[in-house]
């Protein structure tokens, strides 16, 4: 490497050019030149206790550099305090002074050959490069090091083609490297192992530690390793749920990110077999049985937090399909004033929380993020002279502070049944995962009438449906008058990414024959969109937001609760009482430059006037 290289890359001119764009200030330089050797220090000691596979003979052959030290001090950009400076940005600032294209890999684009063939894993890593393409003859190779013209040199004489060189943040192609060098060529190895002889799994594990993705060795069984890779990807991306699906060639494996599925997988079809016995060998299921349904449970972690995973298989005409439903705390578990609440709806719930007795029921269909308010409330009730039992089908989230019994119909554990032991244990409140059937309704107001708090959950398609299914399953009226305190109805919309949001013009008759009315009477309102970038992989979401209609039960609504009670009646009535529709606080988040009008329509429906 030249001097001249050198000096491109050093510290001192890699602060000149965040000075000059204006993402730190003087002072902020200064602070990084004056810690850079104590941080530097710091991230060595992390990377030999944890990145074993950076080190050849305890040497780190990815020195750490300037970008590692600033990412790693987490600093407030100059020119937006909001921000942090992070790797990605830095990258991108440095791609275009140093006039280098910056690409952001999408590992659903790059092809298995193309990556493992051309170099050796241990080169890869040495050096930070990853062929993502060729095209027209020319190899394109991403790197964090762009100055290492030797290595490119060498590249160019191994696959004897013209270089093509790209900027990428190093963390992309440490992650990808492990990626196609562990979990891809493991599934190609084990297309081989498995395509002739039946897997040998091991014992059965109930506990299942995930090794990290860049800590998998070489010399583990390759379906263990694409298993464990898997559950760490799925948790990495934020995904709700897998699903491996098997088709006539092949096997898919999708995953659920802010409510869609995205395909991130195909398998050769060989493959498939053995991944799911790996996966139902660690539920315990029993993987002889093919036939019929079975439902499992995996506990893994997240750094310190316990995950739950819970399993489904089903058999499907191409053989079993497999869904695992990832259950994270840390979303399970929040601040209910952060779940998207407005104030009004938000007083008015928590109203009907700190109700010493009574009903309290939730409602949304399958995925509307029921568990999570429900979960949310009981942490917000939860003091130390408070007793709470839950009853669910199954366990979604061990907490120590509730009494949680799961529903067993082997030995005669059902909702309906357990209530009547639950009266005897003491409760204070009560949640009941589902009000399925006459007997649980009847037996979870029997608790709220003898003076407990029962939470539980209804699949309805708003608040004022729930009294109607209640009616319809049996539930005398006079007994839902004594007892319901109110209805909170439900829905997730996604939010728009906040590092790619821009402001638009929208006209208000077009919103209006979309089935969206908007309370402001000009021809023009200003709304918010996502234009796609590579934080939100490309759909202009980042995480999803409750949309919320908040009913209380109240004289006027009690008194047009009767056996045939006019649903309409009631929905009008709580209306004139204050109530917003799913559909008039899915439009308040959008003109708050929350969520999109797309999203409006897909989640809500309004009944035309």
């Amino acid at each position: 490497m030249t001097a001249s290289q050198v000096d491109t890359s050093s510290a001192e001119n890699v602060l000149r050019i965040l000075i000059h764009n204006g993402i730190i200030s003087p002072a902020q330089s200064e602070k990084i030149l004056h810690n850079q050797e104590t941080i530097r220090q710091k991230l060595e000691k992390e990377w030999r206790s944890q990145k074993a596979h950076r080190m050849y003979g305890g040497r780190i052959v990815n020195p750490v550099t300037i970008i590692d030290v600033i990412a790693a001090l987490n600093l407030r950009r100059a020119d937006d305090p909001e921000k942090n400076i992070d790797e990605e940005s830095l990258y991108q600032i440095l791609a275009g002074a140093w006039d280098i294209p910056y690409r952001k890999i999408d590992p659903l684009k790059l092809d298995l050959n193309t990556v493992t063939m051309t170099i050796p894993r241990s080169f890869a890593m040495k050096h930070l490069v990853l062929p993502i393409e060729i095209q027209d003859g020319t190899l394109t190779v991403a790197t964090s090091d762009p100055f290492n013209r030797d290595v490119f040199e060498d590249i160019n004489r191994v696959s004897q083609m013209k270089v093509r060189v790209v900027l990428s943040s190093k963390t992309d192609i440490t992650r990808l490297i492990d990626e196609f060098f562990g979990f891809k060529r493991s599934i190609a190895a084990a297309e081989m192992e498995f395509g002739t002889m039946g897997p040998d799994l091991g014992n059965l594990e109930q506990y299942v530690k995930l090794q990290p993705v860049d800590e998998l060795s070489s010399n583990d069984k390759h379906i263990i390793n694409a298993v464990n890779h898997l559950f760490s990807y799925a948790i990495d991306q934020r995904a709700s749920d897998i699903h491996i699906e098997p088709k006539r060639e092949h096997s898919l494996v999708r995953m659920r990110i802010d409510g869609v599925l995205h395909t991130v997988y195909k398998l050769p079809k060989k493959v498939h077999l053995a991944m799911v016995s790996r996966i139902k060998n660690l539920s315990r299921l029993d993987m002889s049985e093919k036939r019929r349904p079975q439902d499992g449970r995996i506990k893994t972690d997240k750094g310190n937090t316990e995950v739950e995973v819970r399993i489904s298989t089903v058999p499907v005409a191409f053989g079993e399909k497999l869904v695992m439903r990832i259950m994270d705390p840390d979303i399970l578990f929040q601040d209910l004033k952060k779940l998207g609440f407005s104030d009004h709806d938000f007083s008015r719930f928590s109203r009907f929380i700190q109700m010493p007795y009574g009903i309290v029921l939730v409602c949304g269909p399958t995925g509307s993020g029921k568990s999570t308010t429900l979960y949310s409330a009981l942490r917000e009730l939860s003091t130390p002279d408070i007793n709470i039992i839950t009853v669910e089908d199954p366990i979604e989230m061990i907490h120590e502070d509730f009494n949680q019994i799961a529903v067993q119909p082997a030995v005669d554990i059902t909702f309906a049944s357990i209530l009547r032991t639950i009266l005897r244990q003491d409760p204070d409140v009560i949640m009941i995962g589902e009000m399925r059937d006459l007997q649980t309704a009847q037996n979870a107001i029997q608790a709220a009438l003898t003076g407990h708090l029962v939470l539980s959950t209804l699949h309805t398609n708003d608040a004022p449906a729930a009294l109607t299914r209640l009616l319809d399953l049996g539930v005398p009226h006079f007994l839902l008058q004594a007892t319901l305190i109110g209805i909170l109805g439900q829905r997730l919309v996604r939010k728009i990414c906040k590092y790619c949001k821009e402001a638009f013009e929208a006209d208000v008759e077009m919103l209006a024959n979309l089935g969206i009315r908007v309370p402001d009477k000009s021809r023009q309102i200003i709304l918010h969109r996502g234009k796609g970038c590579i934080r939100c992989r490309g759909t202009g979401y980042l995480g999803r937001i409750g949309i919320f209609e908040v009913l209380p039960y109240s004289e006027s609504i009690r008194k047009l609760t009767s056996a045939q009670s006019d649903l309409e009646a009631i929905k009008h009535k709580a209306r004139q009482e204050g109530m917003a529709t799913l559909r008039e606080d899915a439009v308040d988040k959008m003109l708050k430059g929350i969520t999109t009008h797309e999203e409006v329509l897909r989640v809500t429906w309004e009944a035309p006037e």
